[in-house]
């Protein structure tokens, strides 16, 4: 449900505030079972209704904007209305198309996600690449190298070390002073911007921090070289086995680039500003604000190694009711049940509101949800989330007077390191009696970093999904 007041913070936020943080105590497994294996079933003629649906809608606000114009003149010349007064609503009318274009044309970005997170919404393996290289190429995202650092960011969520997007950066990379020695100056010379400021500060990155991170990686992981970038099949994103793909993924790139050139020249330049350009702008920035409240929050953790889980990593995600019923009908509920979709990327996104309901009833207070108003969301997460520590297995971002908003239980990290000890046990048993018999296991690497399991349905099957 939404808070009523947009400047309030959702109960569930302050609750999470005042629990300290204990990880979950179930297994990948039980979440699975308490899912019907029915929402697992893709259908493709519903899947391309969707599809289908959402071209149209972008169709016919696209007609409509092209009467803006013409219909302002017509209503002067017609009624007599004064020029002043049709020229409020014909820019009336314009915030409205890029408002409803936005969100669509966000709504296709949507799709080709789910296009791209293990043909997730279509059971054919050539109608999900050819639906996904057609909706991003058209927002000009590279299909295959999003899809490449897409699928290592689900392996890997809320890891320090290994996730791709939106790695918070630590004490020392912002050169402070050690926890100990640090003073309320030392965070503040850093962190402490006007509120004008961080609203300009927000803005940036609402608008050009989507193109910026394909180009530049900003927010990426810094494992990676300077240079890194979606574009070049070099880049320390790609495996050699996908690098062939980000080639196809620039051409789909180039044409789109080439096609809009051409409409440009037959429409003129101002109509190509009003009709796609804003609209773009306006994708970027839900692109943006979606995944950037997704993964970026006060009260989540962060994993070390030694901590991480898949199955923890993919529960330390927030649902959101961003845009209510828009974005369930428009963006596909993308962020409604986006714990659902890191646990089980493969169920289609029609199915997952139902996936999120039957998953509440097993993670019960590890489930994360925030009712906070999206917008209010967004100016929290970015003045409180500003540094985590350099060392500790499971760490919270601190704000500018290097507080974090929220604590460790006392069993927080001792009960993992108990149930890796067993898993390791169990595990160098079932070694020794599968050397006898030539056979193999996962490594104890695997099950100490949690990609293991003891039975049942393992994390390492779950991230296996991405390879």
């Amino acid at each position: 449900m939404f808070s009523f007041s947009p400047f309030r913070d959702g109960p569930e936020f302050e609750e999470r505030k005042r629990t300290p943080f204990s990880p979950p105590k179930i297994s990948l497994s039980d979440v699975r079972a308490a899912v019907p294996k029915h929402l697992f079933q893709k259908d493709t003629v519903k899947g391309c209704l969707y599809v289908s649906r959402d071209v149209l809608c972008a169709v016919i606000v696209y007609k409509l904007g092209w009467l803006i114009d013409t219909s302002s003149y017509a209503v002067v010349e017609a009624f007599g209305v004064s020029v002043a007064a049709a020229c409020v609503a014909k820019w009336t009318l314009w915030l409205c198309y890029w408002y409803a274009q936005g969100i669509i044309l966000a709504g296709w970005w949507c799709m080709a996600h789910e296009a791209t997170c293990c043909r997730s919404h279509l059971t054919s393996i050539w109608i999900n690449h050819v639906v996904g290289f057609a909706l991003h190429s058209f927002l000009f995202t590279p299909f295959y190298a999003w899809r490449a650092s897409h699928h290592a960011h689900h392996k890997a969520t809320m890891s320090v070390e290994r996730d791709e997007n939106y790695v918070p950066r630590t004490r020392k990379d912002f050169h402070l002073p050690a926890e100990s020695a640090a003073k309320l100056p030392d965070y503040h010379d850093i962190f402490n911007d006007a509120p004008l400021y961080s609203l300009f500060r927000i803005l940036i990155m609402q608008l050009f921090g989507w193109p910026l991170y394909l180009f530049t990686n900003v927010s990426g992981s810094p494992r990676h070289p300077r240079g890194t970038n979606h574009f070049l099949p070099s880049s320390a994103l790609f495996t050699a086995r996908q690098q062939k793909y980000i080639l196809l993924s620039d051409a789909g790139i180039g044409a789109m680039g080439c096609a809009l050139y051409l409409w440009t020249r037959h429409v003129g330049f101002a109509n190509f500003v009003k009709l796609y350009f804003v609209p773009f702008m306006c994708v970027n920035h839900w692109i943006v604000m979606l995944t950037y409240l997704h993964h970026c929050d006060p009260t989540i953790p962060y994993f070390r190694r030694t901590q991480w889980s898949f199955l923890r990593g993919a529960v330390s995600t927030v649902d959101r009711p961003l845009l209510g019923w828009a974005g369930r009908f428009f963006l596909h509920n993308v962020s409604h049940d986006h714990v659902s979709h890191h646990l089980f990327s493969s169920i289609p996104f029609y199915n997952q509101p139902l996936v999120t309901e039957h998953i509440k009833t097993v993670l019960k207070q590890n489930y994360n949800y925030d009712s906070t108003n999206s917008f209010r969301a967004l100016y929290r997460t970015f003045t409180q989330c500003c540094f985590i520590e350099d060392d500790g297995d499971i760490v919270f971002y601190k704000n500018k007077h290097g507080e974090a908003a929220r604590s460790l239980a006392d069993d927080a990290v001792t009960i993992y390191a108990v149930f890796a000890g067993t898993c390791a046990l169990i595990h160098c048993t079932v070694s020794a009696l599968a050397f006898s018999s030539g056979s193999s296991v996962p490594s104890c690497h695997e099950f100490e970093a949690g990609t293991g399991t003891c039975g049942g349905y393992s994390e390492s099957a779950a991230m296996a999904r991405y390879v």
